[in-house]
């Protein structure tokens, strides 16, 4: 089967991890016909938007993303890309699976999580204003129908995936109204599902249960602002963000990224970790039906870093990104 695919590289060692990731895409029998844009600094530059329209109707017609890293300024400059995208095409369900890959160093083992995060709303949104000079207003807006939609996929997830529990997290003692209602949103769904183990937990528990023994958890539904936080904590659980991938799914639309940064100060130097995007493309394959392919990149994979071998400097080793990807797909033409 032929796919016709959008492909966001990112910028900083965005390019430099997507290239190897669609090398081993292609070493898989995967045929894809790849629509290219620029996103974020780079497009400002080029087409005076972090989001230009030829991206926009790329992904439109497409459906399904590929992205690397995009940079978002701190404190000054631009809106996040990522939050645009997700609101833009209404990718309100942000799927991250948190496990440990044999052979990556990790404070603990055997750990399964998945993050199930709402996308589109919340204190993330970025709703904010200058009230008076000194003082700034940041507006955290939580809908009926959005934390319904998001319990709705947890539940859905983990029924069609084997999950047994779901966990629910939340401020709902202090913000009893926000909160409040994304929580009872979720119980409410969880009388649908007597199949599956539903409980709550206060965010700043959830974060000390994950750290003291995070295989008690199964999946997490989290709001916007706390499923960010919480799952680049997870992602720490099993070796930080580099191993570690995402999706943000919608009813028609479907982007996969990776989590970390665009690390601008490794840009160039060829040593960039590529096992994120790799992974987000796994995920990829799966979602357009190419289960085969997905299972074949896994499996080496995980052969190469349990291997240890040939990994690159963030892993303990001193291959290159090109060196890395290599040693994959020879590993998958075994």
């Amino acid at each position: 089967m032929k796919h016709a695919l959008t492909l966001i590289p990112g910028d900083g060692i965005g390019p430099e991890v997507t290239k190897p990731t669609l090398e081993i895409i292609k070493a898989a029998g995967v045929t894809i016909e790849w629509e290219t844009h620029l996103a974020g600094a780079d497009a400002l530059k080029k087409h005076k938007t972090t989001i230009p329209k030829e991206l926009i109707g790329s992904f439109n017609k497409n459906k399904i993303a590929l992205k690397g890293p995009v940079t978002t300024p701190v404190g000054e400059g631009f809106a996040s890309v990522n939050v645009e995208l997700r609101q833009s095409f209404d990718l309100y369900a942000n799927l991250r699976p948190i496990r440990n890959l044999p052979g990556v160093k990790a404070r603990y083992q055997n750990v399964d999580l998945i993050v199930v995060r709402e996308n589109t709303e919340g204190l993330y949104s970025g709703i904010e204003h200058e009230v008076v000079p000194g003082v700034m207003e940041s507006l955290k807006i939580i809908t009926e129908k959005a934390s319904t939609r998001i319990a709705r996929f947890a539940f859905e997830f983990a029924r069609t995936h084997g999950r047994k529990k779901i966990a629910a997290i939340h401020k709902a003692n202090i913000m009893k109204l926000t909160d409040g209602l994304f929580l009872d949103c979720a119980r409410n769904m969880a009388t649908n599902y007597t199949d599956i183990a539903f409980s709550d937990l206060i965010v700043d528990n959830a974060c000390l249960q994950l750290v003291l023994d995070p295989l008690k958890l199964d999946v997490l539904l989290l709001e916007n602002l706390y499923g960010d936080i919480v799952s680049d904590l997870a992602a720490g659980l099993v070796g930080g963000l580099g191993v570690v991938a995402g999706a943000n799914l919608g009813d028609s639309h479907a982007l996969f990224e990776t989590v970390h940064g665009s690390a601008p100060d490794i840009k160039g130097k060829g040593i960039a970790n590529p096992t994120a995007m790799i992974s987000a493309a796994i995920m990829m394959l799966n979602h357009i039906s190419e289960p085969a392919a997905a299972k074949q990149i896994s499996v080496a994979l995980e052969r190469v870093l349990q291997r240890g071998d040939c990994l690159t400097p963030d892993l303990g080793g001193s291959a290159t990104t090109k060196k890395f990807a290599e040693a994959i797909i020879k590993e998958m033409e075994r």
